[in-house]
Order: C-alpha cells, then sequence, then structure tokens
C-alpha cells in the first residue's frame, strides 16, 4: 500500500469568494477564528450567533451547522475539518475538540424524538444530551454520533457507524450500534 502525506491544509488555496464568505459569516457567528476556510454552499443556520469556530478550522463544501433553538450551543475546536456534507444539529450542546477530523456525510445530532405510543410522534417533544467530541478525534465517512455520547481523546470512529455510547480515548469503534475494534498503537 502506497502512503503518502497529501494533508488537505497544504492544498487549500482561498479565493476572493472564500474570503467573502469568511467575513459575511463573521459579522453572524457568535466566533470566527483567523484563517478559517468556509467553502461554497456551507449553511450555519437558524442561531448562528451561538456557533464558536476557532482558528485553521475548514468547512468544507454542503457542511451544514445547526444551532437548533436560542440555548443551543456549538463549538468547533482550532484545526479541525468538516467534511462535505456533514450535518451538525443541535438542541442542547455539541463541542468538537482541536485536531478532529469529520469525513463527509457524518451525521452528529444531540437530540431524537420520543416515541410513546398514546401521543402522535409529531407532537412528542424531543430527547437530548450534549455531545463532546475530545481533541485528535477521526470520525470516518457517514458515521452518526447521536445525543450524549462522549469520544475520548485521538479515538477512531469506524466508516457508517452509529455511536449511542461513550468512547474511550484512543479506541476505534464500528459498527451498528458501535463497539470496541481496536486500539490505536
Amino acid at each position: 500500500m502506497k502512503e503518502e502525506n497529501s494533508q488537505l491544509r497544504k492544498h487549500l488555496k482561498p479565493t476572493l469568494s472564500h474570503k467573502l464568505r469568511r467575513l459575511y459569516h463573521k459579522n453572524r457567528l457568535g466566533f470566527l477564528g483567523k484563517n478559517v476556510f468556509i467553502d461554497k454552499d456551507v449553511s450555519l443556520l437558524r442561531y448562528p450567533n451561538n456557533i464558536a469556530i476557532d482558528n485553521e478550522v475548514v468547512l468544507k463544501k454542503g457542511a451544514n451547522i445547526c444551532a437548533c433553538n436560542s440555548d443551543a450551543k456549538i463549538a468547533i475546536g482550532n484545526r479541525t475539518t468538516i467534511g462535505f456534507y456533514t450535518f451538525i444539529y443541535a438542541s442542547t450542546n455539541i463541542s468538537i475538540g482541536n485536531d478532529c477530523l469529520i469525513a463527509p456525510f457524518v451525521y452528529i445530532v444531540d437530540s431524537d424524538h420520543s416515541i410513546e405510543k398514546s401521543v402522535r410522534i409529531n407532537q412528542q417533544k424531543n430527547k437530548t444530551a450534549p455531545i463532546v467530541i475530545n481533541d485528535d478525534v477521526w470520525i470516518s465517512t457517514g458515521a452518526k454520533i447521536l445525543k450524549g455520547v462522549t469520544i475520548g481523546r485521538g479515538a477512531v470512529i469506524a466508516a457508517g457507524a452509529i455511536v449511542t455510547s461513550d468512547v474511550p480515548e484512543y479506541t476505534i469503534y464500528g459498527g451498528i450500534p458501535a463497539k470496541k475494534i481496536s486500539e490505536r498503537k
């Protein structure tokens, strides 16, 4: 297997349109750090003033980041990359650490619907619990991180995994529901 260092940041060339998007969002967000790369078709939704994005973050095309109500908070740490068409929806709090890689088509949501039989589903309240993703985490393509989960420092989430419980530091989790499959060495 051939290995090569083709880190994304080395190949990013911000254009005037990237700089204009950054300027536009700087006035809308609660915080926007230095050298943040915001690709086209990125949506920062509903309560953007409750979203904090630290330095050198990369938001790839089609990412949706939504503070769903006036109390919801989202924080994204330094040098984290949010992949193509990734959805991050907070009803309470989602915190993503520094130096994380979040691949395309990842779904991170801190709430779900109640399913009581006696009440129509569309009339039931959401159940919410914060999500914490610590530093140096890699979440692979198509993974889903659900309410109440804490992902430990240095953990890896395999492609397509559905994470419903906490993930310890430096472990590799995969499957549906996600379970430990290995450890980083």
